[in-house]
Formats: structure tokens, C-alpha cells, sequence
């Protein structure tokens, strides 16, 4: 998840990142597909054939190719939204090409992650953050909920069909894959840790809970179109923002570690990857 649009490269990440390729493996062809969920904003060593999209060589998509001996096509993106399965992308480095570009017949595993930025989320959390303790500000569950209506909850349920739609366009051009839809983690736990992570305990739960809303269509539409739904929620529960820096897969406002804020870290992808494998396997 991110929001539009990411200026900041360190100059240390693009020359380590110019010493490193991504490994070739001789496997069944492996497709990824999605935001910066899956992409991994400034985790070094990013990939120098895109630095547009911010996209790590450890992200979780390399992590379970490893695993599987899989030969990996990634164009994960951060910024991505559904709309750029099918359409360039506009990067702080120029376009990148439709993801959905990489697919072919010859594609026997796609994974997917996508749909934080069709709703705002990222943008929406960022507008929950309270320095001071309630009720010395506002709340944004209470914002977001305020007549009766969860605008992020009716944002999710229009726009879960497309999500199926996506899902038909990757069958279509890949029609002998296994399809794996990603959901998003763990990333607040129960009332949060205000101020650690500066998000009122309320706050922290709705977040959450909209997460939850999120994966649960995504699953819906998965189960509906042929493709599998794989939960990280339960593996990055005790990892989230609010934990010590040697157990966290998700970076709070400040990071810990060199990762963007509110994305997995380095720690968090090769979790991630692992259990996606696991799925998969």
C-alpha cells in the first residue's frame, strides 16, 4: 500500500542496488502482480530494471519463487491500483507497462496483490494519527463513520466486483496458472500502542477491521473466480507495527528499519514469502 506519489530514493539503495539482478531460475514461469504490498518500497537492494516502482529484490514475491524454484516475472508496483493491471503507470521515473504485460500462456503461477490503493487506505490512515491522547484530537473511525455510513466500508463494497474482473483479465491471458490472491496483514494490534504508533486504541481497531473488510472481498471475489486467497493476517499477528524492531514485519510512521512507512520490511517480506509458499506448495 502507498500513496501517490514516492520522491524519496536513497542514493545508497540505487548503487546497491545497480551491483544486483535478479536471479534466473530455471522453473515453472512465475508472475507477480500487485502494489507496494508486494513491491517493498526502499527495501534494499531495490531493483534497478524499475526504480520507478520502488520495487525490492527481497520482496515476497522473490522470496516464494526461491522456495518453489519458480522463474519469477515481477512487475509489482507501488502506487498501483487495479486500473494499472491494464494500463500504464506513472512513476516518479516515467511509465511502466500494463502489469497484466507479463502474462502469457506460458504462465503456470501469478500472484496478486492489489486493492489498498483503489479505496485510499494508506491516505485514510495517515489522517488517523493523534500526537496527544483522546480525546485531544480526532478520531478518525469516528470521522469516517459519522451519519451512520463507513465510507471506507462502502468504498470496499463498491469496488469489489472489479477486483473479480481483474481476476477474469489474468485467466484470460493465462489460462493453465494457479492464481493466489495476497490479502494485507496484520499491521495494528488490539487498541493498538498509542503513542508508540500514534493512533488512538479506536482508531487502531477500525484501521484494522477495515483490513479485515478488505481481505474478506478480496477472498469473496478469489473464491468466486477461480484463484485461491492466501490470509497473512493469522502468520503477522505479533509482528505489527507496535513490536520491537527484531520481531516487526510491518514499519510504523517512523521507520525502524529501511522500509517505507506503514509497508512491510525486509523481515515482514521474507515472513510473507515464505507463507506464500507454503500456500502454494
Amino acid at each position: 500500500m502507498t500513496s501517490r506519489p514516492w520522491t524519496m530514493l536513497f542514493t545508497g539503495l540505487l548503487a546497491t542496488a545497480a551491483l544486483v539482478s535478479p536471479a534466473a531460475a530455471a522453473g515453472p514461469e512465475y508472475v507477480a502482480l500487485g502494489d507496494s504490498a508486494a513491491a517493498g518500497p526502499l527495501i534494499p537492494p531495490q531493483d534497478p530494471s524499475s526504480f520507478g516502482c520502488l520495487r525490492t529484490l527481497v520482496d515476497y514475491p522473490h522470496v516464494a519463487a526461491a522456495k518453489l524454484g519458480a522463474s519469477l516475472k515481477d512487475v509489482t508496483c507501488s502506487s498501483a491500483t487495479t486500473a494499472d493491471l491494464t494500463s500504464s503507470q506513472s512513476t516518479t521515473t516515467g511509465p511502466v507497462a500494463p502489469q497484466f504485460d507479463a502474462l502469457s500462456p506460458s504462465t503456470k503461477l501469478v500472484t496478486l496483490t492489489i486493492g489498498a490503493n483503489d479505496v485510499g487506505l494508506v491516505s485514510a490512515a495517515l489522517t488517523c494519527l493523534n500526537l496527544g491522547p483522546e480525546p485531544l484530537g480526532q478520531s478518525c473511525e469516528a470521522r469516517f463513520t459519522a451519519g451512520g455510513h463507513d465510507q471506507l466500508a462502502d468504498k470496499i463494497t463498491a469496488f469489489e466486483a472489479n477486483w473479480g474482473t481483474a481476476l477474469d483479465g489474468i485467466r484470460a491471458k493465462s489460462a493453465n496458472a494457479a492464481i493466489y490472491v495476497v490479502g494485507y496483514g496484520t499491521y495494528l494490534p488490539r487498541n493498538g500502542c498509542w503513542p508508540t504508533v500514534p493512533v488512538w486504541a479506536r482508531d487502531a481497531n477500525y484501521l484494522q477491521a477495515t483490513i479485515g473488510r478488505l481481505n474478506a472481498a478480496l477472498a469473496r471475489q478469489a473464491e468466486a473466480h477461480g484463484a485461491t486467497f492466501v490470509d497473512i493476517v493469522p502468520p503477522s499477528a505479533g509482528h505489527d507495527t507496535c513490536q520491537p524492531p527484531s520481531a516487526k514485519w510491518f514499519e510504523g510512521i517512523i521507520p525502524t528499519a529501511v522500509a517505507a512507512p506503514l509497508h512491510p520490511n525486509k523481515q515482514g517480506m521474507a515472513g510473507i514469502g515464505a507463507h506464500v509458499a507454503s500456500a502454494i506448495s
